[in-house]
């Protein structure tokens, strides 16, 4: 009896997974003021990018390799007046097999507005695709960015391969990217003066945290370069800490990083020469139940990157997952056969709602990028918050806020509960 239940649920999940709507564009009543959509329409449009000389991790077990690299990747952007929302984009599960559709609301090859606006690069974990943020980069290209989200190969659901590629890769990729969207009219000729590459951010989860904070100046450390995973013929030592070419790596057009969830310090990948090369201002955003990064681990990043101003948002009891994947979608519910597991726990936190936790997000990653890529100093009272919001004082009389007011900029009454927010100036 008890197997002909699960057998029913699993047909009833099924099927409604067949007819299901994932959305990605969900913005809650209780979200947060810069969650959810702004100003401008949204356009998407997809794009293949080639690096035609890049070190072949995988066939470099014998002699280093080298070869040419390429991305799929997808472009959101600012579009003109008068575009229609609504587009389907077509992708896999994490199990890399199983077809899904997300819904959002970026028209697909929608003529762009009027630029040039600041470039904001978004890097998946490993395995991820450039669906995984999906909901940030739509949200972020309404309210004035062009968002650029790649495959990143060897380490898609798809493609998924040994973790060394990764390991080297990630940050390269990352540079590679921003490099070629500085010329984007090169790829496509709509696309002509849209993009302002000259200020531009990078935005990690997971492993595209780990990238982000290497090309943002934390170099690895002596220790990292011998662990087992480690890529072959002594690769990674191009991202040391005070080498010539990690310095070569840093690239002033990046004014901002975010890392989400960053993977590295759990297994000693900086230490305290390399993570004080950080030089740039950085939002670090964890859980505190972070199995797969560690809390302590992440903490410690914040604490140890002395050399750049920096602030770290946490999710009280969130996991991994906090802040970054999409909501899971209907097809991810029942186990999947190849993985032995339901690929909602890729996406899913055991404790938070997925889109609370994409609406914080937006809230945060938009205020920190107003700053720091428009110079809107204004924005800087977004991220000046009593650390613990549950401590946050709400007084108004009539309607207008009191001296004692002290809950968080931008959250409704009773709103913030379960999170911390910390900031650090550049030394301290």
């Amino acid at each position: 009896m008890k197997k002909l239940a699960a057998a029913i649920v699993t047909i009833a999940g099924l099927t409604g997974a067949a007819m299901a709507e994932n959305r990605i564009d969900t913005v809650r009543p209780d979200a947060p003021e810069l969650a959810g959509y702004g100003q401008h329409p949204v356009g998407v449009r997809s794009l293949q990018l080639t690096d035609e000389d890049r070190v072949d991790v995988l066939n470099s077990t014998e002699a280093v390799v080298r070869g040419a690299r390429s991305f799929a990747a997808e472009l959101w952007y600012p579009a003109a007046d008068g575009t229609s929302a609504g587009t389907a984009y077509q992708t896999v599960l994490r199990d890399g097999q199983t077809a899904v559709e997300l819904t959002g609301r970026a028209a697909r090859d929608a003529e762009p507005a009027a630029g040039p606006f600041p470039l904001v690069l978004i890097s998946h974990g490993y395995p991820g695709n450039r669906y995984l943020l999906s909901h940030l980069a739509e949200t972020l290209a309404s309210r004035g960015h062009a968002v650029l989200a790649l495959d990143h190969t060897d380490s898609t659901y798809s493609d998924q391969a040994a973790f060394g590629s990764t390991l080297f890769n990630r940050p390269l990729d990352q540079a590679f990217a921003i490099e070629a969207m500085a010329d984007a009219g090169a790829l496509d000729p709509v696309l002509e003066g849209l993009i302002d590459a000259d200020r531009a951010a990078v935005v990690g989860y997971s492993m595209g945290g780990y990238g982000a904070l290497i090309f943002g100046g934390a170099g690895v450390s002596a220790s990292a370069l011998d662990l087992p995973f480690a890529p072959p013929q002594d690769l990674l030592s191009q991202h040391r800490a005070g080498s010539d070419t990690h310095e070569d790596l840093m690239d002033s057009r990046v004014k901002a990083v975010v890392a989400i969830g960053p993977w590295g310090m759990n297994t000693a990948f900086w230490d305290a020469e390399g993570l004080s090369g950080l030089r740039v201002p950085t939002l670090i955003m964890a859980g505190d139940r972070d199995t797969v990064s560690g809390y302590g681990p992440m903490r410690a990043i914040f604490e140890g990157a002395r050399g750049t101003e920096r602030h770290l948002l946490t999710f009280i009891n969130a996991g991994h997952n906090a802040a970054a994947p999409i909501p899971a979608p209907a097809e991810s519910w029942p186990v999947s056969e190849s993985l032995g597991w339901a690929p909602f726990a890729h996406y899913a936190d055991p404790v938070w709602d997925t889109a609370r936790m994409n609406n914080i997000a937006q809230h945060f990653v938009a205020a920190f990028l107003d700053l720091h890529l428009s110079g809107n100093e204004a924005a800087a009272e977004w991220l000046d918050l009593v650390e613990y919001a549950h401590d946050g004082v709400w007084s108004e009389d009539e309607g207008t806020r009191t001296p004692e007011h002290t809950y968080w900029e931008g959250f409704d009454r009773g709103t913030a509960l379960g999170l911390r927010f910390e900031s650090r100036t550049q030394g301290e």
